[in-house]
């Protein structure tokens, strides 16, 4: 079995990992990430975020906080075994001979190079979940309003494309890159620098899992510290409306959440996404590896 085959099977694996564990804290971010500015002298519709959580499961049940998860399940294979496959190509290229451990450098190299490949993937999957998670704040509006809310994944793209034509789909695309490529270059290299100060030099072969954890969980939360500012204007955009915009792009975004919410608009739903960040990470990189090593 060629390596790219053995990367493809364990980032799908890593993913599914991921997704699993981490989609309830994603989701309850992401309602945060999108709850409306409150009129003044009015309360916002989520006090926090085991409020959020409160609502959701009152209002949809424990599954409630699983929604939108069939957009990222579709993909995850595509989406984790090409992040991993890029990577693993990428560090070929970079490896100074055949089986030599790359550099932290390197590894932080790859990783952008795979967050630049995965960009084009993320933002419609991203897109469809937000769209489907933020959907509460939206039913609210709905009945005044006589329009109709979709009621699943496709449904999502069928709507944006309908009201946008394909290309609806990748809207967001700037602010997506711009949280993959640099996410994903940090991610990388903090997992490498990890491991190697775990094991006590460049070999890493010998990891314990515990270890591999620790690196891992470490690795996730040090993707959001980096990206997140960038990941709440990304998720306004893309579930804002298409017939009536309330932003005109990327730096607009972040200009109105600036002011209407001050600099700690940038970081709604922080809480959770950083409490997802140790625990999907962690079973990302641990499943990733225990594939990898399984196949050879």
């Amino acid at each position: 079995m060629g390596d790219v085959v053995k990367d493809l099977t364990a980032g799908t694996v890593g993913g599914a990992a991921n997704l699993f564990v981490g989609h309830p804290f994603d989701t309850i971010k992401v309602k945060l990430q999108s709850q409306p500015t409150p009129a003044p002298g009015q309360l916002p519709k989520y006090a926090g975020a085991m409020d959020a959580v409160k609502q959701t499961i009152s209002a949809e049940g424990p599954r409630g906080l699983y929604k939108g998860m069939g957009a990222p399940l579709a993909t995850v294979a595509a989406f984790n075994a090409l992040l991993f496959t890029v990577r693993g190509q990428m560090e070929a290229v970079l490896r100074s001979e055949p089986g030599a451990p790359l550099t932290v450098g390197q590894q932080v190299v790859a990783g952008a190079g795979a967050g630049v490949a995965v960009s084009f993937l993320a933002c419609p999957t991203e897109l469809i979940k937000c769209r489907l998670q933020a959907q509460s704040s939206l039913a609210e509006a709905a009945p005044a309003s006589g329009v109709v809310l979709p009621k699943g994944p496709i449904d999502v793209a069928k709507h944006v494309v309908r009201d946008a034509g394909a290309r609806g789909l990748f809207k967001g695309l700037v602010p997506t890159m711009g949280r993959e490529v640099p996410g994903n270059a940090v991610m990388f290299g903090v997992y490498e620098a990890a491991k190697q100060y775990l094991a006590g030099g460049p070999d890493t072969s010998n990891l314990g899992r515990g270890s591999q954890i620790l690196a891992g969980g470490l690795a996730g939360a040090f993707f959001w510290l980096s990206v997140y500012p960038t990941d709440v204007v990304k998720s306004v955009i893309q579930v804002d409306d298409y017939k009536n915009p309330r932003y005109s792009g990327s730096l607009d975004a972040l200009r109105k959440i600036v002011a209407a919410d001050g600099v700690k608009g940038l970081f709604k739903g922080f809480g959770p996404a950083m409490v997802r960040s140790v625990p999907a990470n962690a079973a990302t990189f641990v499943a990733y590896e225990i594939t990898r090593s399984t196949l050879g």
